[in-house]
């Protein structure tokens, strides 16, 4: 769903997590950088940049289309797309579905009317899906890339957008990158054995 600029919409009650997130200190830390972040708001290419980022960044369309560009001809290869599109289906149902159920955290209101088109999620706020994605992506593909930092990089950027757009307060998207690692490190374990039974069978 795409809102008209400066468009908000309500959020359920909180979820029976809330309360570890509604703390003094997070609201501080929350403030703190979403003023680092208004500096950039408004500059056309910081816009642009991060707008865009946020839009691919939805329903994790950029990692999805990363995990299509790594099939080459060879089989082994082809499987680890198959694998890591099938990991984030996986990351994305957990996080979305009973993760965020756990906090259901109201999203930011924007200030003013937004300078480009954004889709407005319905979802709780905490953690940020897209912060959780970038970092649970870039954890499985640097596994076998020699430029992790890159892929790290994106991830990164990715979920730093969400707070320049006011999608999501900057602890969502620290809550995101964490959620994702832990997540992508369970995927490291899970991936090797659903692998072997594969060949086994």
């Amino acid at each position: 769903m795409t809102t008209a600029p400066g468009t908000t919409t309500t959020s359920p009650p909180p979820g029976p997590l809330a309360g570890l997130i509604d703390q003094p200190w997070i609201d501080a830390f929350d403030e703190t950088v979403d003023g680092w972040a208004e500096r950039l708001r408004g500059n056309p290419v910081a816009d642009r940049l991060f707008y865009g980022l946020s839009a691919v960044g939805d329903h994790g369309i950029v990692w999805q289309a990363i995990a299509l560009a790594r099939v080459p001809i060879a089989h082994d290869r082809f499987v680890e797309a198959v694998e890591l599109s099938c990991a984030l289906g996986v990351e994305a149902a957990v996080l979305n579905g009973p993760i965020k159920m756990l906090f259901r955290r109201r999203r930011p209101v924007a200030d003013g009317p937004r300078p480009l088109r954004l889709r407005q999620p319905r979802t709780s706020s905490f953690p940020s899906g897209h912060a959780s994605a970038g970092i649970f992506a870039a954890v499985l593909v640097s596994q076998r890339s020699r430029n992790g930092w890159m892929w790290y990089t994106l991830g990164g950027l990715v979920g730093w957008s969400r707070v320049h757009v006011k999608i999501h307060h900057p602890s969502d998207v620290v809550g995101g990158y964490a959620a994702g690692w832990l997540l992508a490190r369970i995927a490291l374990r899970v991936l090797p054995r659903l692998r072997r039974y594969y060949r086994a069978s």
